[in-house]
């Protein structure tokens, strides 16, 4: 597939940027600026990408504050997690038609680059960077609310994240940069019809929580949001 022009890009975008070179950045892959002997090359997109990572989770903590005030801490972070994963920014730039923009080089084109989760999700952070230095918070603002936020909100996304715990917690220890949590069924008492399971959940070799249940899966959800709620309480990081 052909990559399109930036003017077209600006439209579905619904922003005009002053320095339209910011936007070309932040839709090249370094791939397109490789291997080009006596060229001059383009600047890729890694350093806008950083720069849109920042601004990203920033806003998105803007967000969940101002929309759910009776949420703690540990329950904004993993919705946080939840709002800028890779798969989710992935859903927003295919949303937007991004992969059509991108600049790179022959063989990222031909192995489908144009439309792989990370290659999309890393262009998507980009042009959120790009925008922020052409135009300020104002505008990134706007644009993640209308195409990131509000649809998240709408589907239903964020409130899930507080009846899946066992999703919850793996988010948001990922958001942490922490290992996954492991599951140790640590007792089961009660005859074989009625069992109850007692299960601890672990992470970095420390029991974070314990979770009871009539079935191993109930006591892991328990013992996943028993381990949110501490977060939530402490502010732990």
């Amino acid at each position: 597939m052909a990559e399109r022009g930036e003017e077209q890009l600006e439209t579905v975008l619904a922003y005009k940027f002053r320095r339209p070179e910011l936007l070309r950045m932040a839709l090249t892959h370094r791939s397109a600026t490789a291997g080009a002997a006596g060229q001059v090359s383009t600047d890729d997109n890694e350093r806008l990408e950083f720069l849109g990572d920042a601004v990203l989770g920033l806003l998105a903590s803007e967000y969940l504050l101002e929309a759910y005030a009776d949420w703690q801490e540990g329950h904004l972070s993993r919705c946080r997690a939840r709002l800028v994963n890779a798969h989710a920014l992935a859903a927003a730039a295919r949303r937007l038609g991004l992969g059509e923009y991108l600049h790179l080089g022959r063989g990222e084109e031909k192995t489908g680059g144009r439309d792989r989760v990370a290659m999309l999700a890393d262009a998507f952070e980009a042009v959120v960077g790009a925008m922020y230095l052409d135009g300020g918070i104002a505008p990134a603002r706007q644009f993640l609310k209308r195409h990131v936020f509000d649809l998240a909100a709408e589907d239903g996304m964020l409130q899930l994240a507080s009846s899946d715990h066992k999703s919850g917690l793996q988010e948001y220890l990922q958001a942490q940069g922490k290992p996954p949590a492991e599951y140790r069924v640590i007792a089961e008492t009660g005859p074989d019809h009625r069992k109850t399971f007692l299960v601890e959940v672990w992470s970095e070799g420390h029991a974070l929580a314990v979770g009871e249940g009539l079935s191993k899966k109930e006591a892991e959800q328990a013992a996943a949001r028993q381990a949110l709620d501490r977060f939530g309480e402490t502010g732990d990081k």
